[in-house]
């Protein structure tokens, strides 16, 4: 049996500067929304995480 945080949020890609992350979760601002679209691809792709829009102009990328 295994024990263990398996599901938690990786990062934030946002392209609204006022988000502030009060958690350990970084935070990456996006100059547009081709832009958060690639940074979010990116990052989810060496995390091997999932990407998820939160339909507010972010996407978290999610461990599963």
């Amino acid at each position: 049996m295994e024990f263990g945080i398996t599901q938690f949020i990786l990062a934030v890609v946002t392209t609204n500067k006022e988000m502030v992350s009060s958690s350990m979760t970084p935070v990456f601002y996006a100059r547009d929304d081709e832009h958060k679209e690639r940074l979010a691809l990116l990052i989810a792709k060496t995390t091997q995480g999932m990407v998820h829009d939160l339909e507010s102009g972010t996407y978290i990328i999610v461990k599963h």
